[in-house]
């Protein structure tokens, strides 16, 4: 910026431009930002929560919800801000995924009242919280036990103006109980819900013995929308073990033999019924599945219901196997069990997440034990002081009568009884109606019991054996209070019937047309029967035509070396009186390329033959254009050194007449030729050509009408070829001599 001097000159004031490496910019603005995500937002903590659920559900408790009346959710959200310092709508749509309305928990920690929308819906949207109201579940008894008690650390909160707990003290391992999706900066966590009562009985039993085979007991993950889980035991022991793997989960259906229609009544946690309505709806208007005349969303205050009406006589078994493969009604949850572990993150299996949450559970009941016991303790102290004033009430409330000052009520009971400070301002602070032997003989009569349970709380806080006898003690109770069974139901893997996946397309004739400007078509059969003249764009004409079925992949080989591979089925049908598909937009061709051959097969058998220019011919299995995935574009489909004049594919060995500069010709039997597994081999010398001399065109043996064809016959290669005789040119249409340049 320009500064003025006195004169009036302009004096350009200096730009400062401060140096700085990239790894340093990043360490200092970026780093602090990645960690706060990790260990202040997204990654769960032990006691299964992230940090805006636990503040969340810690509000409400303070509110008096766990025991109190419901209260809009509004209250709860703008007293949620005290410790979140996010946006009410940040907090609201935590309190929503919590909510037993919502239905997204196992085990859901908020009970609700009014629209909370649905998990299994993408489009069912929850109500303002104006509208609803909440309070907590009686499941948060074992949430909050004993928070007051020194069982968690508490912290400020942002401001400083309260406390908040630092984890809270859950009795069971909720980490396991509920799932949790969670996205930081460079990690993630996703971890699966497990049965309460199948992961209560577990923990017991890695509690008494850590080796114990976990999957005994806890069967396999278990989610609130139901479905079915496919079990493999290979697969969840991998995950069991790392905390890394995914398993499959399938919706459920029942048939209406009467109305033709398949009800949808429970579907994977991963998807929502609208996603599967739209993949249905693509398929059928794809024409990969006929059988569906209609599908409905009929969800309703029953539940979750998706209607599919299918024609009569339809095979539902195979058809519900079609749409498994098809679409989101079987899906896969990955798992991944990060999670922090004092502020650390850690990806562990479940006997290890099941370990930390021991030794978090046994220091917080440590807490609560020490906590008991110093209360007690106190307690006790002040009845030993009240206790021996029963040797002469008499002299102590002489002794408050007659002192004279209100200061000195204490010390004089301290020194005419022999008692402390705490016990002497105890017993001064005895209301007078209480000075009576029966009140004193009744409180002191405490003291055995409070020594009593002292010593017993002295032993279990000195023995771990004993404090998780009393963990277990807690599992079985948490069990027996709130315990469900499973809603996933489990299905062995060997019992799914495995169905090729060809079966799930529907099988029939087909008809195949590519044109010259690049126009296709695929035509059923049983309408081409009836079918008039093909609609074709002008100036445009038929290149080929193959009939085959629409279970074949089509391969479209580009005069770009290029091969693009599409199925059959993943083609509309479509009329003669249809232009067709343009091939550019179906196959996403790069510009100017051009389709110069089409073929079909179902089995990759065969081989494709290549002529080329300079003589060459190249014989390569189809198998060779085969892939495990389904690639759609293979590159370097044939070989790029020469130009190509001729390519066809064949099943067997079969002749080929190659015409070399108009003038001479010769027949060839690919057997002749060597098989190359490489795509894009540049072949063998089949002609003997001149200087200047090419190969010009290429016939199959059927095609080439001559009188004595073995006249061209070559015995051996490469071979020179014989001359063409004027009659044979003139019936294949060759002319009688190359054209002038």
């Amino acid at each position: 910026m320009a500064k003025k001097k006195d004169k009036g000159e302009l004096v350009q004031k200096p730009i400062y431009i401060h140096e700085e490496k990239i790894t340093e910019t990043l360490e200092k603005n970026y780093m602090p930002y990645a960690m706060s995500v990790i260990v202040s937002r997204a990654i769960p903590e032990i006691d299964g929560f992230k940090p805006s659920h636990r503040k969340l559900l810690y509000t409400m408790y303070l509110m008096n919800l766990l025991k109190g009346d419901r209260t809009k959710s509004s209250n709860v959200v703008g007293q949620t801000m005290k410790l979140n310092p996010h946006g009410d709508g940040a907090i609201y749509e935590t309190l929503v995924r919590l909510t037993e309305g919502n239905g997204a928990l196992l085990l859901p920690f908020v009970d609700s009242k009014g629209n909370f929308g649905k998990q299994y819906s993408r489009d069912m949207a929850y109500a303002a919280p104006r509208y609803t109201e909440v309070k907590l579940a009686a499941v948060c008894q074992e949430i909050f036990a004993d928070i007051d008690k020194e069982t968690v650390t508490f912290i400020d909160n942002y401001d400083g103006s309260m406390k908040e707990p630092l984890l809270l003290p859950t009795t069971f391992p909720n980490i396991l109980a509920n799932p949790n999706l969670g996205i930081a900066v460079g990690m993630a966590s996703s971890i699966c819900s497990f049965n309460l009562k199948e992961l209560c009985e577990a923990t017991i039993r890695f509690i008494q013995d850590e080796n114990v085979e976990i999957e005994k007991y806890l069967k396999a993950p278990d989610f609130s929308t139901g479905g079915e889980l496919v079990y493999n035991p290979k697969e969840l022991r991998a995950i069991y073990e790392t905390g890394r793997g995914s398993f499959r989960l399938r919706g459920k259906y029942r048939y209406d033999e009467k109305n033709n229609c398949i009800e949808i009544y429970e579907i994977p946690y991963t998807t929502n019924i609208e996603t599967i309505i739209d993949k249905i709806i693509l398929a059928v208007k794809a024409g990969r599945i006929k059988d569906i005349t209609d599908v409905r969303d009929e969800t309703d205050l029953n539940g979750l219901k998706i209607a599919i009406d299918v024609k009569k006589n339809t095979n539902v078994s195979l058809l519900m196997n079609r749409l498994y493969a098809m679409t989101p009604l079987s899906d896969t949850f990955s798992c991944n069990f990060n999670l922090l572990i004092d502020g650390r993150p850690m990806t562990l299996g479940v006997k290890g997440i099941l370990k930390q949450w021991m030794l978090f559970r046994i220091k917080s009941i440590k807490g609560q034990l020490a906590y008991d016991i110093r209360k007690k303790t106190e307690k006790h102290h002040l009845l030993t002081g009240l206790a021996t004033i029963l040797l002469d009430i008499d002299k102590a409330i002489s002794i408050i009568r007659h002192t004279k000052e209100e200061e000195r009520v204490v010390p004089n009971l301290m020194e005419g009884f022999a008692i402390d400070e705490k016990q002497g301002e105890y017993i001064a602070e005895i209301k007078l109606r209480n000075i009576n032997q029966e009140y004193i003989l009744r409180r002191t009569e405490e003291l055995e019991a409070l020594k009593k349970e002292i010593q017993e709380l002295t032993e279990i806080l000195e023995s771990e054996e004993k404090i998780k006898q009393l963990i277990c003690s807690q599992l079985k109770q948490v069990s027996k209070k709130y315990g469900i069974p499973r809603k996933t139901e489990i299905i062995l893997e060997e019992s799914i019937e495995e169905i090729p996946s060809k079966e799930y397309v529907e099988d029939y004739g087909i008809r195949l047309f590519l044109t010259e400007q690049n126009y296709f078509k695929k035509i059923p059969l049983i309408s081409l029967r009836s079918a008039g003249k093909q609609k074709l764009k002008e100036d445009d004409v038929i290149l080929s035509e193959i009939e085959t079925t629409n279970r074949a992949e089509l391969l479209f080989f580009s005069d770009q070396c290029n091969v693009y591979k599409l199925k059959a089925n993943d083609v509309a049908d479509t009329k003669a009186s249809s232009m067709g598909e343009y091939l550019y937009n179906l196959l996403g061709m790069q510009a100017n390329e051009t389709i110069r051959y089409m073929t079909a097969t179902t089995d990759y058998s065969g081989y494709m033959i290549f002529a080329f220019e300079n003589g060459k011919m190249a014989k390569v299995p189809l198998k060779s254009y085969e892939t495990k995935i389904n690639r759609k574009k293979l590159v370097n489909a044939y070989s790029s050194k020469h130009k190509l004049v001729f390519l066809t594919k064949i099943e067997e060995d079969e002749d080929f007449v190659l015409i070399r500069n108009y003038d001479k010709a010769t027949l060839v039997h690919t057997s002749l030729l060597p098989i190359h597994t490489t795509k894009n081999a540049v072949g063998v010398q089949v002609f003997t050509l001149k200087k200047n001399s090419v190969i010009t065109r290429v016939y199959p043996a059927s095609q080439f009408i001559c009188e004595d064809g073995e006249h061209y016959r070559a015995k051996k290669i490469p071979t020179a070829g014989h001359f063409l005789q004027d009659a044979d040119k003139i019936k294949n249409d060759i002319p009688m001599q190359l054209p002038l340049l």
